[in-house]
């Protein structure tokens, strides 16, 4: 099979053409794996972050991606959820242990041996790909392959952002950064809490327009102060700075959750807090680490129920160093996918 392949860490700003198109062998499922034949991977920032060295280190070589659309092609002999034929998408956890405390509470996304798709273990840069049977997630006819295939990430991660905001129908949302996560979160915002304003901060002015296209009241740069103090911020950026930035526009109470699995940039940029500015009157700051099973099964369908299609750009499989690069560049609309024949 063909695949797109990771074989070191490096930077895009000198490697522009950071993944290998490989030949290697199909898959063989164990026995509590099915064989997915990949139709659509989703891009995501997190594989910028893979690439180059942020994250834990990735099992070199490896194939990213973690939004993954796939047909199942065979079975293990102890599969029973799943049959030939049938579609399933494929998040970024990829396996939890089952039995620690966080795993029986339904927190497999703390569990110290997760394991996450694209990164422990191969993902969806390719034509086939294998995951256990429990980690697989039927897909609602309403949506194509390309289109479903974001909802596994940038609109589940999104979905548990929103949900742990605290958000009450009628208080003021920000969203900082407006990639894929966050024009997601922005319609399934204006769907759960209808007279909440929504105010988008954003690095350039097409994605600050595409905000205002969906329904945001208001949109600014990072640095910029909101005509009103807001309730709740979600951070998408893959950078520091624009976290300043939102503090500041928070009203007392208020609560920032950044949504983001690393950060680029000195591990110092946090010393520029200015203690009454950012965080004085009880403001709160949480992060969000990875997505559970039960967020991707309640995200889809509530994109099912709200008709949620996401915008999307659609790439080939060899296409993929092009959709990382735009990506880092910040050629940015929506989400990228790509469409794997």
């Amino acid at each position: 099979m063909k695949a797109m392949v990771l074989k070191k860490i490096c930077s895009l700003q000198e490697n522009s053409n950071p993944l290998e198109l490989t030949e290697i062998d199909i898959p063989v499922p164990a026995a509590d794996e099915i064989l997915l034949k990949v139709s659509a991977c989703g891009v995501c920032h997190t594989e910028l972050d893979e690439i180059e060295g942020r994250t834990p280190p990735p099992h070199l070589p490896i194939i990213p991606g973690h939004q993954v659309i796939g047909w199942v092609e065979a079975i293990g002999h102890n599969v029973r959820s799943f049959k030939t034929g049938d579609r399933v998408g494929v998040a970024w956890i990829y396996l939890a242990c089952g039995s620690c405390k966080f795993c029986l509470s339904g927190h497999e996304n703390l569990c110290s041996s997760f394991q996450a798709t694209g990164r422990d273990a191969n993902g969806g840069y390719a034509q086939f790909m294998v995951v256990a049977a429990d980690f697989a997630y039927p897909i609602p006819e309403f949506f194509s392959d390309e289109e479903a295939a974001p909802l596994l990430c940038a609109g589940a991660i999104g979905y548990r952002s929103l949900h742990l905001t605290g958000l009450q129908d009628g208080q003021r949302l920000g969203l900082t950064g407006f990639g894929a996560s966050g024009h997601i979160v922005l319609k399934m915002a204006k769907y759960l809490y209808p007279n909440s304003e929504i105010y988008v901060f954003a690095r350039n002015q097409k994605e600050r327009a595409f905000a205002l296209e969906l329904g945001a009241v208001w949109s600014g740069e990072t640095t910029e102060r909101a005509p009103n103090k807001l309730e709740c911020i979600i951070d998408t950026t893959p950078v520091w700075p624009p976290i300043i930035g939102a503090l500041a526009n928070l009203e007392p109470g208020g609560r920032l959750v950044i949504n983001a699995i690393r950060k680029e940039g000195s591990k110092n940029s946090l010393l520029e807090l200015d203690y009454p500015l950012h965080l004085w009157q009880e403001k709160e700051i949480k992060s969000v680490a990875n997505i559970t099973r039960s967020d991707v099964s309640e995200f889809l369908a509530l994109a099912t129920e709200m008709k949620l299609k996401p915008e999307i750009q659609i790439f080939s499989l060899e296409q993929a160093n092009t959709a990382l690069l735009e990506l880092k560049t910040g050629k940015i609309r929506g989400a990228k996918v790509l469409k794997i024949d």
